[in-house]
Parts: C-alpha cells; sequence; structure tokens
C-alpha cells in the first residue's frame, strides 16, 4: 500500500509500506494492505510504519488521515521523522510546559501548555524509539 504524509509546506513522506499504526482523536488504529476504506481525525502522536521489516516513526500534530483503494493519505499541521528530531530542543519543550502547567496563574493559557506538552511528548517519543 502506499503512504503519503502531507504538511502545508511538503511532503514528509512518499512511499509504499507494509504496515501503518498511528493516533487517532478516537483511539490508536492500524492499517494493513487491502484494508475496508477509513478515515479518521487524528490527535498529536507518532504514527509508526513498517517497510519490508524496517520500523520509522514520524510526529504526527493532529490532522486527518485517509486511506481507500490502498493509498493512505496523512494531511497534517506538522511531521518529522524521528531521526530529525532535536531531542534536547524537545526536552527544553517538554520541562517549560510542564513548569508553566505547574505555576499555573491567569496569564497561563493552560489548554495551549497542555498541546505543547503533547507535542513535545510526541517528539521525543518518536526519536527515542527510532
Amino acid at each position: 500500500m502506499h503512504l503519503k504524509i502531507v504538511t502545508h509546506e511538503k511532503i514528509v513522506y512518499d512511499d509504499v509500506v507494509d504496515e501503518i499504526y498511528s493516533k487517532g482523536t478516537d483511539g490508536e488504529f492500524g492499517v494493513l494492505k487491502d484494508h475496508i476504506p477509513f478515515m479518521s481525525a487524528l490527535d498529536v502522536g507518532v504514527t509508526k510504519i513498517v517497510k519490508d521489516g524496517n520500523v520509522k516513526f514520524f510526529t504526527i500534530m493532529g490532522g486527518v488521515f485517509q486511506f481507500a483503494e490502498d493509498e493512505a493519505v496523512i494531511l497534517t499541521h506538522s511531521s518529522e521523522s524521528g531521526e530529525e528530531v532535536d531531542i534536547d530542543r524537545a526536552k527544553n519543550a517538554k520541562q517549560r510546559a510542564e513548569e508553566r502547567l505547574q505555576n499555573k496563574t491567569e496569564t497561563i493559557d493552560a489548554q495551549r501548555a497542555e498541546a505543547a506538552l503533547a507535542r513535545a511528548m510526541a517528539r521525543l517519543k518518536a526519536a527515542q524509539t527510532k
């Protein structure tokens, strides 16, 4: 089956794969060749791709997953492979978000801090599983 991961700026991945695992807003899911047509809103998380026994991980920052006729498309706000993640930057972003959530004041936007924390955690997970 064919997978394409697309952001507003570029095509992050475009190749034939054997397995796709991702995180929808309703939970995690997996897709294999000849799966029935399927569509899901995506949550912030990690997408796992298996090709010829090799595994790759990509951060997915929300978006949409669509599968039909052995063609999968992920349209997302932002994505990067686990190999591209700047681990130090992700750790610093995680720490800043956690500090903001611990020191809640009226000037802190809790939803924004929680979203930043989720993005940092996805990046760290993708990087540590490469």
